[in-house]
């Protein structure tokens, strides 16, 4: 696919390049190929003004042409068009406006637009990210909560604290964010509102308070108690705040995430002897083991349509992130899809096209983006700091 560079039209300065953001928005799914910039030899900006078979003797099947213009009310309108080079096609033909501070957001739309089109799965270059960052030594430690980009950029802290920060969880509504802080002396679950900074405390029992995942609903989040002494599952009505045990073992049971549908969780137990991944139904019940490959397993992420499932898997002290394709049943072919030593807390995007997970190179802990399949890989531009525990939120409504 070739992304033209976008005519600039307009009185303003032009701060960003539209067609640079769409290109690696696209790349990085690895499924597409958009034309390097120093093959482009024409730059049309209207359909008018493509020569098809200019495009078509660079082997391109798609190209994206587009424009940048003033409006009355000091915004932009940005028109683009998307064409298939061999039938000569219009696919889309579209404009939306965008306030001047705002255009990586909308190159963000316009690859979600162009995705969508050609693949007829929605793009989800327009979701954030979290992440947490720390930085300093000793007393003079920070911990972050950042939300950022899909791709990185904009990182903004949401929460800093000298005490450590864990595992951001996104609401269904991509409106909150639930995490794990230290700031009280014992760990405890916030609830996070990102508009406001509001903040609401979830769970603060004696022992651990850790691992919360929303449900599909948002009606409840699954979390880790020790309140009884042993690290088990529950689930609480965030309305009421009413727990529900669901599991009772000897061993260490943790990180849930739910299913799509919300009618099973997936978590961590070593109650085999070493951490392995197990599915329960929603109320505790049919306890099955799913992960057998590699020593041990854990922090499963599920795709949205729950055949895909992604784990951290352990093997002689190397930490790959593994892929489980359960689309022809039970248990499902396993490959792994990182490269890494210490590769660890996968994270879908909310099409199932690509995951995020955090890797460590020389004590440095950051963001790697792959597809699916691990052929394609880009280390993100991240905020400062030892990075870890990317969590990608859903689809913004």
């Amino acid at each position: 696919i070739a992304i033209v560079p976008f005519g600039w039209q307009s009185a303003g300065v032009a701060d960003t390049d539209l067609a640079a953001v769409i290109r690696s928005d696209l790349n990085r799914t690895g499924q597409f190929a958009a034309l390097r910039n120093d093959r482009y030899i024409d730059t049309p900006t209207t359909g008018s003004d493509i020569k098809f078979d200019t495009w078509r003797s660079l082997e391109q099947n798609y190209i994206v042409v587009g424009r940048v213009l003033d409006t009355p009310n000091n915004t932009y309108r940005i028109e683009f068009s998307l064409y298939t080079i061999g039938t000569q096609k219009m696919e889309l033909g579209i404009a939306i406006t965008s306030r001047p501070n705002d255009l990586r957001a909308a190159a963000h739309q316009i690859a979600d637009q162009i995705y969508e089109k050609i693949l007829g799965v929605r793009g989800a270059f327009s979701t954030r990210i979290a992440y947490i960052t720390s930085t300093g030594l000793g007393k003079v430690r920070q911990y972050k909560l950042i939300v950022a980009d899909s791709d990185g950029f904009n990182p903004t802290a949401m929460v800093t604290s000298r005490e450590p920060l864990l595992s951001p969880a996104w609401s269904p509504d991509s409106r909150r964010l639930a995490y794990v802080s230290f700031e009280r002396g014992n760990s405890a679950i916030y609830l996070h509102e990102l508009a406001t900074g509001a903040r609401r405390l979830l769970s603060s029992n004696k022992g651990i308070n850790g691992a919360p995942a929303f449900s599909p609903d948002g009606s409840k989040i699954a979390l880790t108690l020790s309140r009884t002494g042993n690290p088990e599952i529950y689930t609480m009505d965030l309305a009421s705040g009413a727990l529900t045990q669901l599991t009772k073992s000897f061993s260490i049971d943790t990180e849930p995430v739910w299913m799509p549908g919300g009618g099973q969780i997936l978590f961590t137990s070593d109650r085999g002897g070493r951490p392995q991944v197990y599915r329960m139904n929603a109320d505790g019940s049919g306890v099955q083991r799913i992960t057998f490959e590699g020593t041990e397993n854990a922090r499963a992420s599920v795709s949205a349509d729950g055949k895909k499932i992604a784990v951290a898997q352990g093997q002689s002290n190397v930490y790959h992130i593994a892929m489980i394709n359960r689309e022809r049943g039970e248990p499902g072919q396993v490959t792994t899809v990182s490269r890494g030593r210490l590769d660890e807390c996968p994270s879908f995007a909310p099409n199932g096209s690509m995951i995020l997970y955090a890797a460590r190179e020389g004590g440095q802990g950051y963001l790697v983006a792959s597809s699916v399949d691990g052929e394609t890989t880009q280390r993100l531009t991240i905020a400062e700091g030892d990075v870890r525990e990317p969590a990608w939120s859903p689809f913004r409504k």
